[in-house]
């Protein structure tokens, strides 16, 4: 029996993932080159712990584990907030975070398809309120600092907590270009002034030098359009986003370039890029009509552009994702389009 050309038959869900896990390959590689090698270390235990929290979710609850293990969405997890914490992150954050992400926001709500607001933004969202002190603390990229840390010493900060003889990791620190921003903002400094610092002089965030912190956004740019060739990822998402974002920074900067940055910066620096086309595009707590996505994704760039500007966090794609999925349900209801063949009867409420 011959299939009907207008029905197409859709790609399974250990596809879908493959593809995102290989789309994130060149954002991780930049990572890597930039902060240093204890990313793939956290990006392993994110996994591990992932898998583990999952198989023993399912045993829990009475599921067959090799199907559900098998389909790729909790390494997709483990991989996305593993590179949301910060580079040198302590192995027990990035346990409890996966644990927290795989268990508790996932799994508590029925799993895979069921869960309202998006796991790794949950465990981002959790570990950022309840560890704000170890959350900020940022290893400057690998061109900055006068100590280096080797591979090898990264991998043992990680796992052990301890630096080489004779440094600290104040030697190694370095606030992230939004925090940078935002602190010296408050402290009255004018823009020229904060960009003339260290680590705005070296270009490492508006340039795209290979050593530089916008190397990353760009392979996560890489990535994306690679999800949106392969039809993985719907582009209303990831457009409304950034035209948001870029859209009022854009406007603000306009007006006043002395106290707001411009949107080349709130595009380079944090999570704008990665949240564009690997969170906010997650097809689970997205709405599903094409004006609900709109909507959605839009409301998340404003979000993002105001917390960032106005409110206490450096970045806020995490803050913003989770506020919109709690509304996602409603701006699905309030979006769905009129039944074919039917019209709209005027004064006929729901329900009645």
């Amino acid at each position: 029996m011959r299939t009907s050309p207008h029905l197409i038959k859709p790609t399974p869900l250990q596809v879908v993932m493959l593809k995102v896990a290989v789309a994130l390959l060149p954002g991780i590689a930049a990572y890597a080159w930039v902060f240093g090698a204890g990313i793939l270390l956290q990006i392993l235990l994110a996994t591990v712990t992932a898998l583990a929290t999952e198989a023993a979710c399912l045993k829990l609850r009475n599921y067959p584990i090799k199907p559900f293990i098998t389909d790729g969405s909790a390494i997709v997890t483990a991989w996305l907030l593993a590179l949301s914490l910060p580079p040198l992150s302590s192995w027990w954050m990035v346990v409890l975070a996966t644990v927290i992400a795989i268990g508790l926001a996932k799994h508590l709500y029925g799993g895979l398809g069921q869960n309202p607001f998006n796991p790794a933004m949950v465990g981002f969202a959790v570990m950022m309120v309840s560890f704000p002190a170890q959350m900020s603390r940022w290893n400057a990229p690998l061109s900055l600092p006068s100590v280096d840390l080797t591979s090898w010493q990264q991998f043992g900060y990680i796992l052990s907590g301890h630096l080489p003889q004779g440094l600290s990791f104040d030697t190694l620190a370095s606030a992230t270009p939004l925090d940078s921003v935002k602190t010296a903002l408050l402290q009255q400094h004018s823009m020229s002034d904060i960009f003339s610092g260290a680590i705005f002089q070296s270009a490492d965030c508006l340039s795209f030098l290979p050593s530089s912190v916008a190397l990353i956004a760009v392979g996560y740019l890489l990535g994306g359009l690679y999800l949106l060739q392969q039809r993985i990822i719907a582009w209303p998402l990831p457009v409304a986003f950034l035209t948001v974002l870029l859209g009022m920074s854009g406007l603000f900067h306009l007006i006043n370039p002395a106290q707001y940055t411009s949107p080349a910066f709130h595009l380079l620096s944090g999570a704008a890029v990665l949240g564009a086309f690997f969170i906010v595009t997650d097809p689970v707590t997205a709405p599903t009509t094409l004006r609900g996505r709109l909507i959605y994704a839009a409301l998340i760039g404003l979000l993002t552009w105001l917390i960032r500007t106005f409110g206490g966090y450096p970045d806020g794609v995490a803050f913003a994702v989770l506020i919109m999925n709690i509304a996602a349900p409603f701006i699905d209801q309030y979006t769905q389009p009129a039944v074919f063949g039917r019209k709209p009867q005027q004064g006929v409420k729901h329900g009645h």
